[in-house]
């Protein structure tokens, strides 16, 4: 078996607790991995599949994991560097850069979801990323924990793509993991800021849609989304139906954070 590997990233949303705590919901054997929203890839590195189609709309992410592929070391050691470094002056200048270099952009991209507040990705309408800085201080990752995340992706094809665009390729032997921005009928400020886009109403209907087209050309699948009646409604019918219970931890005081219940829909 592979070497287990954490997310490289803190990621909102992100789906850790899921795939830790329920493990048997997932399938074992597959041909091929297929994620259109892979954030932090909790999923992806539990699983660990030796081939896989990791995509996202946000550039700077998908950058991010192509120079951890390529340059792990290198991130690794100007990681080191601004680890010793870090303070609010140094995180202020760095978030107010903006590198041409794939490398320099991964190397800030990482720094700030390192050290920014609960690990946001969030850009105003300038495309210019806005987060404060939090109250973590580790910037730095273990010694060759970057160049295992690094070795783990060479099997992976990276992309830049709208979920649609990559959920068409999913065929019979994939599965497919589809966690999008959990947006509800009627209400459309609800976790539905995804990189510089908003993630819409219509754009769950295109998803559904999307899904339920993929599935019928074989592919197996496990969709999360808001446990919501008008999200339930688009897979009435359709696939497996199950209430996962988490603990929400965007909540900015413990005392705040509580239980609520995530909607999955399975074909597995």
């Amino acid at each position: 078996r592979a070497m287990r590997i954490e997310p490289f990233l803190k990621w909102p949303g992100g789906k850790r607790w899921l795939v830790n705590r329920y493990a048997d919901l997932f399938p074992t054997r597959f041909t091929r991995y297929v994620e259109p929203f892979v954030g932090g890839g909790a999923v992806y590195f539990k699983l660990a599949p030796t081939k896989a189609l990791l995509a996202d709309s946000n550039a700077e992410l998908i950058n991010a994991y192509r120079c951890i592929k390529t340059h792990a070391t290198e991130i690794e050691t100007r990681l080191s560097s601004l680890h010793r470094r870090h303070n609010s002056k140094l995180y202020y200048a760095i978030r107010a850069e903006r590198p041409e270099l794939q490398l320099e952009r991964a190397v800030r991209f990482v720094y700030m979801n390192r050290t920014c507040f609960n690990g946001l990705y969030r850009v105003n309408r300038a495309g210019q990323f806005n987060v404060p800085m939090g109250s973590k201080t580790e910037v730095e990752y273990a010694p060759g924990f970057l160049a295992e995340v690094g070795k783990r992706l060479r099997t992976a094809t990276l992309r830049v793509a709208d979920f649609e665009f990559v959920i068409n390729e999913a065929r019979r032997g994939d599965f497919l993991f589809v966690d999008p921005p959990y947006t509800v009928m009627h209400n459309n400020n609800n976790f539905t800021k995804y990189n510089s886009h908003l993630f819409s109403w219509a754009d769950q209907i295109r998803l559904a849609a999307s899904v339920k087209r993929a599935a019928a050309r074989g592919a197996k699948l496990i969709l999360s989304n808001a446990d919501h009646e008008s999200v339930r409604a688009l897979y009435r019918g359709f696939g497996e139906h199950l209430t996962v219970d988490r603990t929400t931890v965007l909540a900015a005081g413990a005392s705040h954070r509580c239980a609520t219940t995530e909607f999955l829909v399975s074909t597995v």
